[in-house]
């Protein structure tokens, strides 16, 4: 019987979003394309150190107990396959052996195979990359490299907290604010408290986690989740959201209505494993104390002139 990911929370994630490897990726940026894979086999035996969504993986992977797989990581990255042998070993050191499949493309777009992963997740350092499985249907996000890494103080919980428009809910509301301005959105939203928002780019990977939580709950599982809800939105502005998520049937543990206030401070208390933002400045600000992605989806994020595939997506 052929292997499959059916039931399982897939997460891509390239080398770079997984493991610290930013003085390897230099040589490669500068053009050095050679260089960083002599740099790479030079230190196949030196562990790499962790990278900004480190602890988000390696919680996520606890969630696997025994023969009772729920959630694959998949390695999806521009690397070389002879760095992949690094980036393999690596995970062994790290204890995250369950990592078993990887895709190493030598500079090609890796983005296509997310669609035979079935990915409900993907996580890059490469914004082209990013845009470009977004754009698929893929919930994607650039991982700030320069973020703070996850703190250890909540072992047993994946902490995971997301902003609202553009991210979990469509871009909508943030059109009418974009071309009208404060007071028009908040009218808008008043006028529209009881419609439900469409889906934004990371529904689908609420919804997974969302199953995942449920899973772990029937069979007593170690791990547990914990989701906020952190968003520019307040009162009267916040209905819609909340409405929004009950008529998913989807529960967050935390919602934040901060009014536009700089969101750094209250991700710090919250402690996430990860934040997703589609604002680059909420992002910089959020990666000064914890790790953070950017999710260039929306209005605020449309750049004149790049080009993306329209293929239709499998999730």
């Amino acid at each position: 019987m052929p292997a499959s990911l059916e039931g399982q929370l897939v997460v891509a994630i390239s080398s770079r979003a997984l493991f610290n490897l930013e003085e390897e990726n230099r040589l490669f940026e500068s053009g050095d394309t050679q260089g960083y894979m002599q740099a790479q086999l030079d230190r196949l035996t030196q562990t790499a150190e962790p990278g900004v969504a480190f602890s988000l993986v390696r919680k996520l992977l606890a969630f696997n107990q025994g023969e009772q797989r729920r959630v694959e990581v998949v390695l999806l990255s521009r690397n070389d396959p002879v760095s992949g042998m690094r980036i393999f070993r690596s995970a062994q050191a790290h204890g995250l052996s369950t990592i078993e499949r990887g895709v190493f493309t030598q500079g090609a777009d890796p983005f296509r195979y997310l669609r035979p992963l079935g990915a409900h997740l993907f996580l890059s350092a490469n914004d082209h990359d990013v845009r470009q499985a977004l754009a698929l249907g893929f919930p994607a996000a650039r991982v700030s490299t320069e973020s703070m890494r996850a703190g250890d103080r909540h072992p047993h919980e994946v902490r995971i907290a997301f902003d609202g428009d553009a991210v979990l809910f469509s871009d909508e509301a943030e059109r009418v604010y974009q071309q009208n301005g404060l007071p028009a959105f908040q009218r808008h939203e008043i006028d529209k408290a009881e419609l439900p928002l469409p889906p934004g780019p990371f529904k689908p990977f609420l919804d997974a986690l969302h199953q995942l939580q449920q899973a772990s709950r029937q069979s007593d599982a170690p791990m547990h989740i914990r989701t906020a809800l952190v968003t520019a939105r307040s009162a009267p502005a916040h209905e819609r959201a909340i409405r929004t998520l009950m008529s998913w049937n989807i529960a967050v543990d935390e919602a934040m209505f901060l009014g536009g206030l700089p969101k750094g401070g209250f991700l710090q208390e919250f402690e996430p494993d990860f934040f997703f933002d589609d604002q680059t400045g909420h992002v910089n600000n959020a990666a000064a104390h914890v790790p953070a992605g950017h999710v260039s989806s929306g209005i605020a994020n449309m750049i004149s002139g790049e080009t993306v595939v329209s293929l239709p997506a499998s999730t």
